[in-house]
């Protein structure tokens, strides 16, 4: 087992493992622990109780933090000629059609999100393959297929995020910055947090939400009190 550094021991001397912390705690503590000397990214874990497995508990949606991500999102709008001009006023990095299916074919996926209209999805079937395994797909659940592109484009680069349950039933998702206020990180963090909770399967049984955990990047995580939220 690899020996803590001094830093590392000092941030987990700061966590009191006896003690479940309220979201607005956990998002200054997980700040006041972090050390490294870069803006880390601030995580959240929420542990379902629900089964993956099974279609009808499946968890997937969207959801806009109030307060950003903290990340320039690069954003690349695959349309046709007359929704190109509105893509680029809403500030897409990248717009074409064409030119950047055959880069994509070529093994370019310098993106963050793609967004699409539904009659550009038929050519974009062929490159499953390479954006699926990289979360590139776009999906009318996500809002990343449709007709409106300048307000996909916009709500993607104010702080959209998708997310989905993995198959040990945890929801994984960026919150915001070590660089952000508590006060941010908690109102990212809660919005997730309802948002799951909207989105609870009629076919869950028992405790739905088990645990919930802030970390940030190379930090110890901090438990948060599930029945605080």
């Amino acid at each position: 087992m690899a020996r803590l550094t001094k830093k590392q021991k000092e941030a987990r001397a700061k966590i009191d493992r006896s003690k479940l912390y309220s979201v607005q705690e956990a998002s200054q503590l997980v700040k006041d622990i972090t050390n490294v000397n870069f803006d880390a990214s601030v995580d959240i874990a929420v542990r379902l109780g629900v089964d993956p497995r099974k279609a009808n508990q499946m968890v997937r949606g969207v959801v806009t933090l109030p307060h950003g991500t903290g990340k320039d999102v690069k954003v690349l709008a695959l349309v046709t000629p007359d929704k190109e001009a509105e893509a680029k006023e809403a500030g897409a990095d990248y717009v074409g059609l064409d030119e950047y299916l055959q880069k994509i074919k070529d093994g370019w996926t310098d993106v963050d999100v793609i967004i699409t209209m539904p009659s550009v999805m038929g050519k974009l079937g062929p490159l499953g393959r390479i954006l699926g395994p990289r979360g590139l797909m776009p999906n009318p659940k996500t809002g990343t297929v449709t007709m409106d592109v300048a307000k996909a484009v916009s709500e993607v680069k104010a702080g959209k995020i998708d997310f989905k349950v993995d198959k040990t039933g945890i929801v994984h998702a960026a919150i915001g910055k070590s660089s952000f206020s508590a006060e941010k990180l908690t109102g990212n963090a809660n919005e997730l947090i309802q948002t799951l909770i909207k989105l609870k399967p009629t076919a869950a049984k028992g405790t739905y939400i088990k645990s919930i955990n802030l970390s940030s990047t190379m930090s110890p995580s901090v438990p948060v009190d599930p029945k605080a939220v």
